[in-house]
């Protein structure tokens, strides 16, 4: 199981705005997220969900439109291809997950194999593809790609949309147009609760 902490301390040691940075630093936003959802009860619980259902589906959109294109750039396609198919799966258990009430036990079961799911796949991230983009890849091209991950994030989709997950191409098609209704959807039922 990764470690929130030590993903912070290897962020730190990377330049502002480097892309690798600001993976790490999501990715112990996420385990955060994930102590957090287990802990909490009611509608702090749905929050929690709410806040980490977002950042994971914004997180995987923009990894999938800009990291993946340069892992596989810088010579490591098969890489890119096995955390896109990791991102898939992961994508149409989260759209499960938001189905459930977050207080039944079927919710905690699958939430607690998607968190190791998700564990292993930031840990092959972090062992696997950040090392050919730190060696692949120019301290000014990283940071030029931390840029345009937080700008995707902006404009990503907030929820899981499983058809388009793992699939670069099908997230610059539909994803804006899928942004746009899920950012409709989260105002809309934030007036609503």
């Amino acid at each position: 199981m990764g470690d929130a902490a030590e993903d912070r301390r290897e962020a730190h040691e990377l330049p502002e705005g480097d892309v690798v940075r600001i993976l790490l630093e999501q990715h112990a936003r996420i385990r955060d997220l994930f102590d957090h959802v287990k802990q909490a009860e009611g509608e702090h619980k749905k929050d929690a969900f709410d806040e980490l259902r977002q950042l994971l589906a914004v997180h995987e959109t923009a990894e999938e439109m800009v990291v993946r294109p340069a892992t596989a750039k810088a010579g490591a396609k098969d890489v890119a291809d096995a955390r896109n198919a990791e991102e898939q799966e992961a994508n149409e258990v989260l759209a499960e997950l938001e189905k459930l009430d977050v207080g039944s036990a079927d919710f905690d079961q699958q939430l607690a194999g998607f968190e190791k799911a998700v564990d292993e796949h930031a840990e092959a991230e972090e062992n696997d593809e950040f090392p050919v983009l730190l060696r692949e890849c120019s301290e000014d091209e990283r940071r030029g790609m931390g840029t345009k991950v937080l700008s995707v994030e902006k404009m990503a989709p907030t929820h899981p949309h499983p058809s388009t997950a793992g699939k670069p191409a099908a997230q610059w098609a539909v994803g804006p147009v899928a942004s746009i209704i899920d950012r409709t959807r989260d105002a809309l039922s934030k007036v609503t609760s």
